[in-house]
């Protein structure tokens, strides 16, 4: 029997805010930016997890209403994301054949609570590498 692929769980909130590059001025449009950046890693995977995976991208607040698309879910969190994040590892992870969760966040409080639940929890730069500085 094929095991499912691993689940990588994306903190839209805390990648986007990873690099100052005016983000909080469209936060909708930086998380959709994001969402699309995500789409190769689908199929190609991550460091240490290779393709394809399940992509979800858990959006909050002004981010409300970004839509899926192939490769990328997008799970608009009711309210916290991280509340929501943590409900999808422990949803993921109490079925009969656990999978391999996978958070992409900086937020240390996070990463305790799904690690908790035997999550992997990986930096923003995994997704998202800062751009080279610009000198204008």
């Amino acid at each position: 029997m094929l095991s499912e692929p691993a689940l990588v769980i994306v903190d839209a909130a805390n990648v986007v805010g990873s690099v100052p590059d005016g983000w909080w001025r469209d936060r909708r449009g930086a998380a959709e930016r994001l969402r699309d950046a995500l789409v190769p890693f689908a199929a190609d995977g991550l460091d240490g997890f290779p393709g394809p995976v399940e992509l979800v991208l858990v959006v909050e607040g002004a981010a409300r209403g970004v839509e899926s698309r192939p490769g990328v879910g997008v799970e608009a969190a009711p309210g916290s994301g991280d509340d929501r994040i943590v409900e999808l590892v422990a949803d993921a992870v109490s079925r009969p054949a656990a999978r391999t969760c996978v958070v992409v966040t900086a937020d240390r409080e996070l990463r305790l609570r799904v690690e908790a639940y035997g999550a992997r929890c990986v930096g923003p730069r995994t997704v998202r590498p800062v751009p080279p500085s610009r000198t204008e």
